[in-house]
């Protein structure tokens, strides 16, 4: 739905080799045609836009884009924008199981998210690299998994839109999240006008040992529609 350094180019890449075939309300198959996407090359943070201070290890915030909704937890928020639309410079990462054709085909029309998330509280939060997760869904996606997206750095630059929050060479988790701070970060997946989709926000802090501390998980659901 965006190089990743960072824990959502991570995560995406284990959900892109661990899906197995399905049928329609289960896991597509991985996109295993020439197309299938490799590892995203670094790409150049894009300039910040807006009044938010970036954490010390973080790339430069960016907020293009109309606010969707914000969700709030108990130390922290999460503003989603939608960006824009272009089509599919490539395909998805998955394929349908029924025919085996990409979920997402050349030229298909994709919609960029942007996610905005602040430290609203007076503490510091350590984080893991999977700082802050955000994932969306449509209400009609026929898949267990999560939505697909296109892997395409230049594509995340031309939108203003980090495909990872965390810049090169910034060290080991755990990763302080200093009270004030904000990172942000995006993804793209299907454009569908008008659609009910939930955007579902985990923030699992870090130990000290730079390990998920699971016991603090906070986990917050928000309904809103693509425009």
């Amino acid at each position: 739905m965006i190089s990743r350094i960072a824990a959502p180019l991570v995560l995406a890449a284990l959900l892109a080799t661990g899906l197995v075939a399905c049928s329609p309300a289960a896991d597509p198959k991985p996109n295993t045609s020439a197309e299938a996407p490799a590892e995203e090359e670094e790409e150049e943070a894009p300039e910040a836009n807006g009044d938010f201070t970036a954490a010390e290890w973080a790339k430069p915030v960016t907020n293009p884009g109309e606010l969707l909704t914000t969700v709030k937890g108990t130390n922290f928020q999460v503003d989603i924008y939608q960006v824009g639309t272009e089509e599919a410079s490539k395909t998805g990462q998955f394929v349908n199981p029924d025919d085996n054709k990409p979920i997402i085909a050349v030229g298909a029309e994709i919609v960029y998210v942007n996610y905005v998330v602040t430290n609203t509280s007076d503490a510091e939060i350590p984080l893991t690299y999977s700082i802050v997760d955000v994932s969306a869904r449509y209400a009609d996606w026929p898949y267990l998994q999560g939505m697909d997206s296109v892997v395409d750095s230049a594509a995340f630059e031309a939108m203003k839109v980090n495909s990872s929050a965390i810049a090169p060479n910034k060290g080991e988790a755990p990763f302080p999240f200093a009270p004030g701070t904000s990172f942000s970060y995006g993804q793209n997946f299907l454009y569908q006008a008008g659609s009910p989709i939930t955007f579902t926000v985990a923030l699992i802090p870090s130990l000290d040992n730079g390990d998920l501390d699971h016991d603090a998980k906070q986990e917050i659901k928000a309904d809103t529609k693509i425009k």
